[in-house]
């Protein structure tokens, strides 16, 4: 990786503040006031939207009818044996819905399949509108309002590239720098990512200690300029090996414009 890009991020603060909201980001409360319920129980969205289902108390779960996925603190997918049990406590999961029709959900513990206890339901509706093409107004600070304190700050430093650097921690809470170079495709940024480390706070930085190991990809979707997700694989044991979370813009650049 171009040695200026990691000199860069080491000295770039990410600035978290407001959230702009997006019609593309769907939000299901979980429990909390609903209840053994699920507010909205019905939802109508637009294929390759996403939506954020999130426990605001109770010991719940959401899980689908057709059994494609198992969601709390962790997710069950197809081809994976276990995840997604019932959990109290705050929990957030985003799941992409990209294929239309009905998709029935419930909670294990309150509910089943088929409309039955703590359940709802998402309708997917064709998408009509032109796929998003990712311009200079993709360029800023982004994070997930849901877990506020880590992000994104994201660059097109030209027509074809997007520098991705992603503030965050790893399992054990300690803070980490992960940084990427991706190529556009679409409304779509995939990339290789590294960590870096070894740094120190001046006077006692050396530029000679500093090492970037493979860390895993990155790859960024976007609907919007205001509206997106990441997807994650990671090798590093000190991280989940995968996720995906939902993104919304923070800052954006002067000057940039917005397709």
């Amino acid at each position: 990786m171009n040695r200026r890009i990691v000199q860069y991020l080491a000295g770039t603060c990410l600035l978290l503040s407001t959230w702009l909201a997006s019609a593309a980001n769907h939000v299901v409360t979980v429990g909390g006031a609903a209840g053994n319920g699920y507010s909205p129980s019905s939802l109508t969205i637009k294929a390759g939207d996403t939506v954020t289902f999130r426990n605001a108390g109770g010991f719940h779960n959401v899980a689908a009818d057709d059994g494609s996925f198992r969601c709390a603190t962790d997710c069950y997918r197809e081809g994976y044996t276990s995840g997604g049990a019932p959990a109290s406590g705050e929990w957030s999961q985003t799941l992409t819905f990209d294929t239309v029709g009905t998709v029935g959900y419930y909670c294990t513990a309150h509910g089943g399949p088929g409309g039955a206890g703590m359940s709802g339901k998402i309708i997917v509706q064709p998408n009509d509108t032109p796929t998003f093409s990712i311009g200079t107004g993709v360029s800023g600070n982004w994070f997930n309002p849901a877990q506020s304190g880590h992000g994104f700050q994201l660059e097109k430093v030209n027509d074809t590239t997007v520098t991705a650097f992603w503030f965050t921690f790893d399992n054990a809470g300690n803070q980490v720098w992960i940084l990427g170079v991706g190529t556009i495709a679409n409304n779509r940024i995939e990339m290789q990512a590294v960590k870096s480390r070894g740094g120190r706070f001046p006077p006692n930085f050396d530029p000679a200690q500093i090492t970037n190991p493979p860390w895993g990809t990155l790859t960024f979707t976007f609907t919007s300029c205001s509206a997106g997700q990441v997807q994650w694989t990671s090798t590093d044991p000190a991280f989940s090996a995968s996720g995906t979370l939902a993104l919304e813009r923070v800052t954006t650049v002067q000057g940039t414009t917005c397709p």
